[in-house]
């Protein structure tokens, strides 16, 4: 896509932001003459038609909310085109970084600094507050600071516009969990406060390096934000009560907008504002509790087998790898794996064997922050749709690169959704896929070595999906460990690689692994020559994802299809 004109106006030069929802580019306006950013919309294309509808609508309600804004402190709209049936916006190039990565750098940004930010973003608030525009995403990742000195506040991508009609559904909050206000989680209607509430929490993270409220899972940090005090800002220096004073629960006691600016102009003065003491609250004296494990994970129960299944049967007859815990797709009907170099113990069903080379001893490269890209979290009959983009912000605005989903020639598959006839599916360990009709079953193949398989199949495993999940992964790289496991498939009858390379999925690192062989009859009731492939990658919470599918080389042109719809619908579990 790079070098490709828009309209034929703005050539695309490269991309220069990620996240969530869309791309950022840095592009070139030909007819003026000038660098401009412009954010391309990709969430799009891997949404079901109604999500599409909703996440277009907001974005062009981004840009008239942006349009509506007349100061120097928020990002400029130049203009709004579509190309390829989707809105890409033409904004303001901002040479600089963002308040995320400027603490990413940092550790943490200097009192007096982080006030003059704050200072800024108030009164970029304050202009959009007077056209009627609320931001309702005020956080880091979103205030931008320019190598000139300059601080804007930009991405008014859900924000709210007086007189525009809702396009979120009834009860769905939507912004970035730790940066919710009380208020907004609680259900209410947000106001100008909630923005402020927003600004509070933003500098909090400034200076201390980290969020105020973020807890192991969103929900913990959604409860934390209603329930608890922030632990007290050490760092602050003359910001702390500017800053404790905008983190009150109750928004009806929250500085306004007017008193709030006097108390960062004073506090960028290196001055302790004395009004701000009127505010603080009474520190929170219950008890402190939080909901979750420590990995935000549902594990759902094991699904019984049959005597007759074939996921337990033909695992009596399967030889298994030397380093089963490895293994994204454990031995099952054709699932190749070599013979292992010594005698075979054989587990029962939803085990892996054992043989006589003791395994090799895991390595946990666990990545412990946590990521929500985009989640629907259901607590007290609100649906929250969780946006986290901050890590990923570069100039400009937060956007994603592009998922590559690519087709049998290796090119990106045409950028389409999933298929209307098909069924879309929330397994019981909490990822969401979909599938081809109603009847692909869902079996348990094995929970063994901490890597969690399912499988989904319509005619007993002869054509099949596998999901694995691994929340202890143990490389770092999806492409080396998939190489490693190629090792272990060499001694297949006929084994022949197709493809193993490095791709972007989900934005994401990820690798693609496709290859063919010659099932045995003493292996598998589906003996014949087969083929199969998989896209493993790392998804932002440190857990490994192999997407793998499976049939008889002959009807493979169909199962190359599904597979890249398989890619489309995927959704890793969110909490």
């Amino acid at each position: 896509m790079q070098g490709q004109l828009l309209a034929g106006r703005y050539r695309l030069a490269d991309p220069i932001g990620k996240g969530g929802m869309g791309r950022v580019w840095r592009a070139h306006d030909e007819v003026l003459h000038r660098a401009v950013a412009i954010k391309e919309l990709t969430a799009a294309l891997y949404v079901s038609e109604s999500d599409r509808t909703v996440l277009l609508a907001r974005t062009r309600a981004e840009a008239r909310a942006a349009a509506r804004i007349n100061h120097s402190a928020v990002v400029t709209v130049h203009d709004v085109l579509d190309h390829d049936g989707r809105p890409w916006i033409v904004m303001e190039l901002v040479e600089g970084q963002s308040l995320a990565d400027a603490v990413k750098d940092r550790e943490r940004v200097e009192p007096r600094e982080a006030a003059r930010i704050g200072l800024w973003v108030l009164k970029a608030l304050r202009a959009a507050h007077s056209a009627g525009v609320l931001h309702r995403d005020v956080k880091p990742g979103n205030v931008l600071l320019g190598r000139d000195g300059r601080v804007l506040l930009t991405d008014f991508g859900i924000a709210q516009v007086e007189g525009d009609t809702a396009i979120t559904r009834t009860g769905e909050i939507v912004g970035s969990v730790d940066y919710l206000a009380p208020e907004r989680i609680r259900g209410q209607d947000p106001g100008a406060s909630s923005d402020l509430w927003a600004l509070g929490a933003t500098l909090y993270t400034a200076v201390e390096g980290r969020s105020p409220f973020r807890r192991t899972t969103p929900l913990a940090t959604m409860q934390a934000v209603v329930d608890e005090e922030p632990t007290e800002a050490g760092h602050a220096g003359p910001l702390a009560p500017v800053i404790a004073a905008l983190l009150h629960k109750d928004p009806a006691r929250r500085p306004g907008a007017a008193e709030a600016e006097q108390m960062l102009a004073e506090a960028a003065e290196g001055r302790r504002p004395s009004a701000a003491q009127l505010y603080v609250p009474t520190q929170y004296a219950g008890s402190v509790r939080e909901t979750g494990s420590d990995s935000g994970t549902h594990t759902g129960p094991h699904t019984p087998r049959s005597p007759h299944s074939p996921y337990t049967s033909r695992t009596q007859h399967t030889q298994h790898t030397r380093h089963p815990q490895h293994a994204p797709h454990t031995p099952v009907t054709g699932t190749p794996y070599p013979p292992s170099t010594g005698p075979t113990v054989l587990g029962g069903p939803g085990q892996l064997a054992a043989t006589s080379q003791p395994p090799r001893r895991r390595r946990r490269l666990r990545t412990l922050a946590l990521v929500v890209a985009l989640a629907a979290i259901v607590g007290g009959g609100t649906a929250v749709v969780v946006q986290q983009w901050d890590e990923t912000r570069l100039e400009g605005t937060g956007a994603t690169t592009k998922s590559a989903l690519p087709t049998e020639d290796g090119t990106p598959a045409p950028e389409s959704s999933v298929p209307d006839t098909w069924v879309p599916v929330t397994d019981p360990l909490g990822f969401g896929l979909s599938l081809p009709d109603k009847s692909w079953t869902r079996s348990v193949h094995s929970t063994a070595g901490g890597i969690q398989q399912i499988d989904y199949s319509p005619d007993g495993g002869e054509h099949f999906i596998r999901i694995a999940v691994d929340e202890s992964p143990d490389f770092g790289d999806p492409y080396a460990h998939q190489i490693d496991l190629e090792e272990q498939l060499r001694g297949l009858v006929d084994y022949k690689r197709l493809k193993l390379e490095k791709n972007i999925y989900r934005d994401r690192n990820g690798s693609l692994w496709e290859y063919t062989w010659t099932a045995q009859a003493k292996d598998t009731s589906f003996p014949g020559p087969r083929r199969a492939i998989e896209e493993t990658y790392l998804a932002r919470d440190g857990v490994e994802y192999a997407l793998y599918m499976s049939s008889p080389a002959e009807s493979w042109a169909k199962t190359r299809k599904q597979f890249t719809a398989v890619l489309q619908g995927w959704q890793p579990r969110t909490g």
